[in-house]
């Protein structure tokens, strides 16, 4: 299957993300209250020479968070080491992650949530008394080993905090939700990536592929890159009103930002279900696509724009999404 354009999880395609990433939180555009009270949290941790509290930051990928821990360990000015929660899979993994930090270092673990249970329990010593107690060898001659290890600030990256057990929850100081950004913050964004990706982009262009970005700075930045290059094809080099009218339309990436994917879901609950309500299998099998994929991918922007309903007997679709995919109640095209 295709990647789609506009969804909010990477792809091979975004390595230039780290090229146009901000260093400091006054470069950092949006997630305003979140900047504020981190500054004074870092600010303090310098000023009584510890390390941060761990940090937990959440919310819909693409907003940010890696971005975030990044900055977070330039202002305490000193490194980070990052991880992926999948990759953690034996107390060795932890270990030998956790014994090559150095003083004050910023250990970065994205999706944390899909860590191993067992592996959350060894991290709750680490992130507490900054030890580590581990048993090895096999039953039978198995021993138990502590390790010391030096302050450390965690950062923990989730796009599902409620899948995160209580104990780890709590033994976060600093927890942080990432919102939606607005169409001018995008604006913002976009003009931004220009100056550094030394293209000139004009105001109407940044304002139409914010409309179309679903919220979502990776998504915002995607977009631009691929109108840059049709652009640079099909135009004068320069991003224009036009080129990007010509280019996101070629993309299938439509006004308010759906594609033909949510397209395509939106008309089955319609015109196979009757606009629902239908469960999240009906409708994963009727679009070939895994429901953890629609939970994730799809249907978070589809709920926050209003297009879908959540209700205990499944999913409906809503007069906006009627509207907008210009179809009566009765199923005629209007």
């Amino acid at each position: 299957m295709e990647e789609r354009v506009i969804t909010n999880h990477k792809l091979e395609e975004d390595t230039f993300e780290k090229s146009i990433r901000p260093d400091s939180i006054d470069e950092y555009i949006g997630q305003e209250d979140i900047k504020q009270n981190l500054k004074v949290f870092i600010e303090a941790s310098k000023m009584r020479d510890e390390s941060l509290d761990h940090v937990l930051l959440y919310g819909p990928p693409g907003l940010g968070k890696t971005t975030l821990a990044c900055i977070i360990a330039n202002e305490l000015g000193t490194n980070i080491k990052t991880a992926s929660g999948p990759t953690i899979e034996k107390s060795g993994d932890l270990a030998a992650i956790l014994s090559a930090l150095e003083p004050g270092d910023v250990l970065f673990i994205d999706e944390i949530h899909r860590m191993p249970r067992y592996i959350e329990e060894i991290l709750y010593s680490a992130m507490e008394d900054f030890s580590l107690d581990i048993i090895v060898g096999s039953e039978g001659s198995s021993r138990n080993i502590k390790i010391d290890l030096p302050p450390f600030t965690l950062v923990g990256a989730t796009t599902r905090a409620g899948d995160l057990s209580s104990p780890l929850r709590d033994r976060f100081g600093i927890i942080s939700k990432l919102n939606y950004y607005s169409v001018e913050e995008l604006v913002a964004i976009i003009k931004r990536t220009g100056r550094v990706m030394d293209v000139n982009v004009d105001d109407a262009a940044a304002l139409e592929l914010a409309k179309r970005s679903r919220g979502t700075p990776r998504i915002a930045n995607r977009l631009f890159k691929r109108v840059c290059d049709f652009a640079l094809v099909l135009g004068s080099g320069s991003v224009d009103l036009e080129i990007t009218r010509t280019s996101l339309d070629r993309l299938k990436v439509d006004e308010i930002g759906l594609d033909d994917t949510d397209h395509q879901l939106l008309l089955t609950i319609i015109t196979k279900f009757n606009g629902g309500p239908v469960g999240l299998e009906a409708i994963a099998s009727s679009i070939g696509e895994e429901v953890t994929t629609i939970e994730d991918v799809y249907e978070p922007y589809l709920l926050q724009t209003g297009f879908m309903k959540r209700t205990p007997r499944g999913r409906i679709a809503t007069d906006l999404a009627y509207e907008h995919l210009k179809i009566s109640k009765d199923g005629q095209l209007f």
